[in-house]
């Protein structure tokens, strides 16, 4: 295998190191050795005083990152018990919560076209987040029967009045506007400038390069929605989110309700727990131990291979989810998902993970 064909390159220059996700034709989806190979190479660069930032983009025109490979997730649950995924989770998990506590700057220089689930993972935590007017942002992983990861239930339980439950539930894509409102990027930078943006890291001190190249972020959609959403999701249970939707007279929340009732009514409510609990459990350590119970419960539930079938499989997008209705989805069901995993838990947690990155 050459260089180019590595999944993952890096290189340095001048003061900036760079990683690219290098799988253009599946999106730069990530891999458990693209996982492990971004982890090593921050290792290095954290020890080493030439490395003053760190910059992460994505390979091809279409974006950075749409995710983890979800085919492998498939096959691994179809055909045995889930043990590879839990595996790469373990370590995915880790390497959000190594990036949100990285010493050095570490740029995401460009959340630029699609970036979505463990592709928010290797962003958003970031130190410096940039967009550009082709991001497309989304946690979409309802439609599939799984729960947003990633440390994306701490992300959103940060974002203002109930857009994060807006996002979560629904895995809505929002481009720039919406993602620097939601707290899920700092920077707008519009695509045509993103190669000077890159190179000048080379020379310059960050905060300088974002000086010379940050503009006004244009408008987006979710403002202007905030009456609707805060009130609607704001319910305590997930059919009383849909009921006050339905009853609110605009049509977008009308649109809104067709679209939950599509999804897998137990990813939903285990959703919205996740979410709520998130809010209260501070640091995105206590979280991603969180996410890591819910996912590996997952595995165990038919709606995860159920729905990865029907949107990348076969593409019928038409899944048969098990329990089909909300009222067959009891509270225990969506309790199972919290349990505690013993000798198997995450174990990010601990005394140090209120500590601030200064840079």
């Amino acid at each position: 295998m050459n260089g180019t064909e590595e999944p993952v390159l890096l290189h340095t220059v001048g003061r900036a190191a760079h990683i690219t996700l290098n799988r253009p034709k599946a999106l730069n989806a990530l891999t458990h050795a693209m996982v492990r190979r971004i982890d090593e190479a921050l290792t290095a660069w954290e020890r080493d005083p030439a490395v003053e930032t760190v910059v992460i983009t994505g390979a091809g025109e279409r974006g950075l990152c749409a995710g983890g490979d979800i085919r492998t997730i498939h096959d691994d649950v179809r055909d045995g018990v889930g043990t590879a995924s839990a595996a790469f989770w373990r370590d995915e998990y880790h390497l959000n919560a190594r990036i949100a506590r990285y010493p050095k700057p570490y740029v995401v220089a460009v959340m630029d076209g699609i970036v979505m689930g463990g592709g928010v993972g290797v962003s958003a935590h970031g130190s410096v987040r940039v967009v550009t007017e082709r991001s497309r942002i989304a946690m979409p992983e309802t439609g599939i029967g799984f729960v947003p990861d990633v440390g994306g239930t701490h992300l959103l339980a940060l974002a203002p009045g109930e857009l994060g439950t807006h996002l979560a539930l629904t895995g809505a894509q929002i481009g720039a506007g919406d993602a620097l409102l939601c707290g899920l990027a700092d920077h707008y930078v519009p695509s045509t400038s993103l190669r000077h943006f890159v190179d000048d890291l080379a020379d310059l001190p960050v905060r300088d390069v974002l000086d010379r190249h940050v503009q006004p972020s244009p408008e987006g959609e979710l403002a202007g929605r905030r009456e609707w959403i805060d009130t609607c999701y704001a319910a305590d249970t997930v059919e009383e989110i849909v009921q006050r939707l339905l009853a609110q007279g605009d049509p977008a929340a009308k649109e809104t309700a067709e679209t939950l009732l599509a999804k897998s009514p137990t990813a939903l409510k285990v959703t919205l727990v996740a979410l709520r609990r998130a809010r209260r459990l501070g640091p995105l350590e206590n979280v991603l131990d969180q996410e890591y119970r819910v996912s590996c419960a997952a595995l165990t539930t038919p709606d995860l291979v159920e729905g990865i079938r029907a949107q990348v499989i076969d593409k019928d997008r038409n899944p048969r989810w098990s329990p089909t209705t909300f009222a067959e989805v009891t509270d225990a069901d969506v309790e199972r998902f919290f349990t505690p995993l013993g000798e198997r838990e995450l174990g990010l947690a601990g005394p140090d993970t209120t500590a601030e990155v200064a840079w």
